[in-house]
């Protein structure tokens, strides 16, 4: 980048969409980009939409695309395929493939992809997570990118909020409060069921697999009955044991989705995010 990135900048946005890939259903998969109006080239960040895997699409998390993009980052988001439509790990799939795809085409929207970060919210997490663990995973670069087949999907950094970090310990905290909508979810996602332990970055890291740990931010409600608190902090701190950096944040008198209406504590996560980027593409610029 020309310049360094400021998280207290304010840009004017363009925000535009363009069609992403075709999902094997048929179903065409769109990004929607905010563009900063400036100098540039501006870090690049991917958005995964969260909705436990089966709903929600690119527009879920508009509010901190905006604040994130409006202090000079292009920002991407993009559909992911939906759990009634292909099983895990459809959507990881959709997510490696949106890191090469972003990372060949950054340039046309004045991006600079070198240090491309990723956000994750919910089930957007549990997939931001896989995707900063397992970059070179063969399944999960199932899909050709021949317009630059040389192009990998390692990311520089990974921030989430609200990630399902111990996709088991979600389930059986759906089962406990017997949310059936939930249980279903998961089940349809999870095909066949054994995945929900393979996908799983809690036991990924449990049973020592080998992986590439990127900075990770983690966001989470302290009132928050979907995702437990202490499964992130167990998380957290495998995380770290495996030689990983991780930011975990816990958020006083907030929910699962507390983001989602304005207030103190969604200003404070997009400062966050904000300043996580920064932290890291100072970091990276340190050591080039």
């Amino acid at each position: 980048m020309k310049t360094a990135y400021d998280p207290a900048a304010r840009f004017e946005l363009k925000v535009s969409e363009v069609e992403f890939r075709r999902a094997a259903s048929g179903r065409m998969l769109m990004a929607r980009i905010y563009q900063p109006q400036g100098v540039g080239p501006f870090p690049t960040l991917l958005d995964l939409h969260g909705g436990a895997w089966n709903n929600k699409d690119r527009l879920a998390n508009e509010p901190m695309d905006r604040a994130v993009a409006a202090s000079g980052v292009l920002v991407v988001a993009i559909d992911l395929t939906l759990a009634p439509d292909a099983p895990y790990p459809a959507s990881v799939l959709d997510a490696n493939y949106g890191v090469r795809w972003l990372k060949s085409k950054a340039a046309e929207w004045n991006g600079d992809a070198v240090n491309l970060g990723v956000l994750g919210s919910s089930s957007g997490g549990h997939v931001a997570e896989l995707l900063g663990m397992r970059p070179r995973d063969a399944r999960y670069n199932a899909i050709p990118l021949p317009a630059a087949p040389n192009v990998d999907a390692t990311v520089a950094y990974v921030a989430t909020r609200s990630p399902i970090s111990d996709t088991y310990a979600r389930y059986q905290q759906a089962v406990k409060m017997k949310r059936d909508g939930m249980i279903k979810n998961n089940k349809t996602y999870f095909q066949p069921w054994e995945t929900i332990f393979e996908g799983n970055p809690q036991q990924i890291l449990d049973r020592r697999e080998a992986v590439t740990l990127p900075p990770l931010l983690i966001m989470q409600g302290a009132l928050d009955d979907n995702v437990l608190p202490a499964v992130q902090e167990k998380f957290a701190a495998s995380y770290r044991a495996a030689g990983g950096d991780c930011d975990l944040h816990v958020f006083e008198g907030c929910e699962h989705e507390w983001i989602a209406k304005p207030g103190s504590q969604t200003d404070r996560a997009h400062e966050m995010v904000r300043a996580f980027i920064a932290r890291n593409l100072t970091a990276a610029r340190r050591a080039s």
